[in-house]
């Protein structure tokens, strides 16, 4: 049975007061999650965010009359998005914290014959509940087995599913058998709107450092590229003027006294006498470097002992003696 047009009409006044409201979206699928766990993540989600669930139509029909009401406004890139078994999760506040709350939200369960795996599930090695009559199952399973202690042992890993395979009955029976629950099930955020940008859940894992090094190497590349063209930009001009120096000490040098500037002065004078740079660079190596390098001449002097020249082969003071 339908919602009666009261019902419809109370939904369509409250997902356009969310939308009025917040201006952060998280889009979720929710496969396999019962009605008594959306009432355990609608209470961890209280004061951070509002989950929104409904029929597809009614969600679109909500979203087309907001854009009619304000024409080119961001929300149309949610309508593409509205497909399959999805609902809404408004926020203003911390996106990665209301991501949080929502993963953590999960709750394990077994194999139904039908599912989808989601993940690769792997039966571990070890000693099960199984009696020894119970070993045509894991035979015909091909699962290598062992009688120990009157209990059937699996004695070694086994790739039993891998995601995307649909669970068969015997695969359900088996992991029933052992109480393994191999999935786990909740709300899984498939894309993010934030403020007129719609993105992936993924880019919240990136941290500071990371948004520095992409920020870098494509600063790196506007530059290289604007030097390339001679297109002056902030990025590429501390380039052009290192650049432009360079050349005008390389003209310094190869014009000798017939030209010269104050910050080529340095450059002329060391082409002019390399060894009186290389004796300050030693007059400057005081304190702790002037110390390590007298212990390591005393180090080689230790090493050059005298051992004098009176000593024969043999260890006598004199040559030739008897054997």
């Amino acid at each position: 049975m339908g919602l009666s047009r009261e019902r419809k009409q109370e939904y369509f006044e409250k997902m356009e007061g969310l939308l009025d409201m917040y201006s952060k979206i998280f889009i979720v699928s929710c496969d396999n999650v019962g009605s008594k766990q959306f009432q355990q993540i609608r209470i961890a989600l209280r004061g951070e965010a509002v989950v929104l669930m409904g029929k597809n139509t009614m969600m679109r029909k909500v979203v087309t009359a907001y854009l009619v009401k304000n024409p080119g406004h961001p929300y149309e890139m949610l309508l593409p998005k509205i497909m399959g078994n999805i609902g809404f999760v408004f926020t203003n506040g911390d996106l990665g914290k209301v991501r949080e709350l929502i993963e953590d939200n999960r709750v394990p369960a077994p194999a139904r014959v039908g599912a989808i795996a989601p993940i690769d599930v792997i039966v571990p090695p070890g000693p099960t509940d199984c009696d020894p009559g119970q070993t045509n199952f894991f035979q015909t399973l091909q699962i290598a087995t062992k009688i120990v202690k009157g209990r059937i042992e699996i004695t070694s890993p086994v790739n039993l599913l891998k995601a995307g395979d649909k669970v068969g009955n015997s695969e359900a029976v088996l992991l029933q058998k052992l109480h393994i629950n191999p999935f786990d099930y909740g709300l899984v955020i498939t894309e993010v709107y934030d403020n007129g940008s719609m993105f992936d859940v993924k880019v919240l894992d990136l941290t500071d450092e990371d948004l520095s090094i992409k920020f870098g190497a494509a600063l790196s590349t506007l530059s290289s590229l604007c030097l390339q063209v001679g297109y002056p930009t902030m990025a590429s001009v501390p380039h052009s003027v290192a650049n432009a120096f360079k050349s005008l000490v390389a003209i310094a040098v190869e014009s000798g006294d017939a030209f010269s500037f104050a910050k080529a002065s340095p450059f002329k004078a060391f082409l002019a006498d390399p060894s009186a740079f290389a004796c300050a660079a030693c007059a400057g190596n005081t304190g702790s470097d002037a110390i390590a390098i007298e212990e390591k001449k005393e180090e080689e002097e230790e090493e050059e002992v005298d051992m004098g020249g009176g000593m024969d082969m043999f260890g006598d003071d004199g040559g030739g003696g008897d054997y």
